[in-house]
């Protein structure tokens, strides 16, 4: 489901069950359906945003959004974004969530389908918890299980 037609509640509160919670971000359909199919594998709940804009309305920090609305706990366990998407990178992303007080302690996971070093030190050293290759497998999905614990 996508974020802009999320049928999850809306509540703030960090009640997720037994499934935690995960936002999806990528530009690409396919590479969505894929991050979703193998993390419901996991038993995850799943959210998905076509591109960063969407995931900052999702998790109440777009530059457009009151205040008053701005949730006090995260909705989300854990965010996995594409790194290159049009309008705002998984980079830019992950500055916003680890500039927010009530985010920052989200783990956010960056993926790309291009190897490249210095970008993946600069995600890394700006706070991403893993940078992955897409595209993604369920071995990679089972190195994120430690991310997907409930934090309390």
């Amino acid at each position: 489901m996508d974020a802009a037609s999320s049928s999850s509640s809306s509540s703030a509160v960090m009640d997720y069950g037994d499934e935690p919670h995960v936002l999806a971000v990528d530009d690409n359909l396919i590479d969505r359906k894929l991050v979703e199919k193998l993390l419901k594998n996991f038993s995850c709940r799943v959210t998905t945003a076509e591109n960063g804009l969407r995931a900052l309305e999702y998790l109440g920090l777009s530059d457009d959004q009151q205040t008053s609305h701005k949730p006090t706990v995260s909705k989300v366990n854990l965010i996995i974004t594409d790194y290159c998407m049009p309008g705002m990178t998984g980079y830019e992303l992950l500055k916003k969530v680890k500039q927010s007080s009530i985010l920052k302690e989200v783990p956010v996971v960056i993926m790309s389908s291009e190897n490249i070093p210095t970008r993946i030190n600069k995600c890394l050293e700006e706070g991403a918890q893993m940078f992955i290759l897409k595209p993604l497998k369920q071995s990679d999905v089972k190195k994120l299980r430690c991310y997907l614990k409930h934090r309390s």
